[in-house]
């Protein structure tokens, strides 16, 4: 068979070819033989964390935010909620009124005007990274439940400008309980 002279053109394969199989060998490697891995590959040092057995179960959870997910809760955001804005956020604070304190609870406000699914998720994460960074800081919040309601401006802030705005907001909020 000689080659086509246009490119495009593709070589009918013969039959034969088309329902013939690859010839692999069915033999088994002995028994103790290595896989073969390039030198280049292999890691002299060995594993850089040692093999440390993990406790049985789930580690218990301190100190976490948890989120709201009843209704009164929200409902109670435009009844009692005490408001404290700052940059491009607002922060109503709703205070936690039960006999035994539960951790603070968060929701985030985030609508279609900030932008893109995408850009609402990476201001909600962010967020969420601030609030967790102040629950372990000195200062953590209150028990109570947060809203914090977004502004289109929030999408083109950054991680430090974003936690001025919390800051300021919640440093607005602990001035409007104490009076």
């Amino acid at each position: 068979m000689t080659m086509p002279d246009h490119p495009d053109l593709v070589m009918p394969v013969p039959a034969e070819e088309a329902n013939s199989e690859a010839h692999v060998p069915t033999e088994q490697p002995p028994q103790g033989a290595q896989a073969w891995i390039p030198q280049a590959d292999v890691d002299p040092g060995g594993p850089r964390d040692p093999a440390i057995s993990s406790a049985q179960g789930a580690s218990p959870l301190v100190g976490l935010i948890w989120r709201i997910r009843d209704r009164a809760t929200f409902a109670s955001f435009r009844s009692i909620g005490i408001r404290g804005s700052g940059g491009v956020l607002t922060v109503v604070y709703v205070p936690d009124l039960g006999e035994t304190p539960e951790p603070p609870k968060v929701a985030y406000a985030i609508g279609r005007k900030v932008g893109s699914a995408v850009v609402r998720n990476r201001v909600r994460r962010r967020l969420r990274a601030i609030f967790e960074q102040r629950q372990g800081s000195s200062r953590p919040l209150r028990p109570g439940a947060y809203l914090v309601v977004v502004r289109p401006e929030a999408a083109d802030q950054g991680f430090v400008s974003l936690t001025a705005s919390v800051e300021q907001a919640l440093t607005r909020i602990e001035g409007r309980i104490r009076t």
